[in-house]
């Protein structure tokens, strides 16, 4: 018998058709119900939230194979992801604010700078072949990741200086510079962001079996295929989130993403 081990026919498939359609219901009407009766303030928005991922889904799920099949539509497509994940982190900083292109391209650079180094060395490497039925998934992974992070960070530090002001005053009275004041404070609170990812990768097959292993399993692949996989994606996914959150933070520290007076106005009520 060989050593490397197969499955014998296909693995089972999520199937689409009235049995996910009922599941999908249910679960959006439990999370929504559990949201009403605790009171969190968040019934609403998940009920939006699941809606727009069906609509966004869809439309994604139509286009996705003429897209694949270009490598001008995959950058094209690659540029979307990246342009609406600078969107949602700079809502996400300066949720009462003014978000011009200035806030835009700041809050983009944190974002682009976990991005693009961990495409390059995976594309470069040729751990990710240069297809894009391949780079899509990675780099919306990826993407996703820099933008949660940043967005974490962001709000986390400026939440810290906001509401230490006093103290961050006391050290400038010290004699410390504004930057290196305000990285005493922002910081710590801002590599919180990196709590998530960190345990995801430490826990990885002892807690959960994360969507790339369960997605290659389910499209084919063998244990080890999948296994590789989800390792390139939660390294990947470190690395890139890492890099957003010391950018983010040191943008914060230098006063170039700063959150708006109303937002503070707002924030203090």
């Amino acid at each position: 018998m060989a050593s490397n081990c197969h499955f014998v026919g296909r693995p089972p498939v999520i199937a689409a058709g009235r049995g996910l359609a009922v599941a999908l219901i249910v679960l959006v009407l439990l999370a929504v119900a559990v949201a009403a009766t605790a009171r969190l303030g968040i019934a609403r928005a998940a009920l939006t939230a699941a809606a727009r991922a069906t609509a966004q889904l869809a439309v994604v799920s139509a286009v996705i194979v003429a897209v694949v099949g270009s490598w001008w539509l995959t950058i094209a497509f690659v540029l979307v992801m990246f342009t609406t994940a600078t969107w949602t982190s700079t809502r996400r900083i300066d949720p009462h604010g003014r978000r011009g292109p200035v806030a835009f391209v700041r809050t983009a650079l944190p974002i682009a700078a976990g991005t693009v180094p961990v495409l390059a060395v995976v594309l470069t490497c040729g751990a990710v072949p240069p297809t894009g039925i391949a780079v899509v998934p990675v780099a919306g992974i990826i993407i996703g990741g820099a933008m949660t992070a940043t967005s974490l960070a962001g709000r986390r530090a400026l939440d810290e200086l906001t509401t230490r002001r006093g103290e961050y005053e006391a050290a400038l009275s010290l004699g410390l510079l504004d930057r290196d004041a305000a990285l005493e404070f922002c910081r710590p609170a801002a590599t919180l962001a990196l709590v998530p990812p960190l345990d995801q990768t430490r826990t990885v097959g002892l807690v959960t079996l994360p969507g790339a292993f369960v997605g290659v399993l389910l499209g084919s692949g063998n244990p080890v295929q999948a296994g590789a996989a989800q390792l390139l994606v939660l390294i990947g996914l470190l690395a890139a989130e890492i890099i957003a959150v010391t950018a983010t933070t040191e943008l914060v520290a230098r006063g170039h993403i700063t959150r708006s007076p109303g937002a503070l106005k707002a924030g203090s009520r």
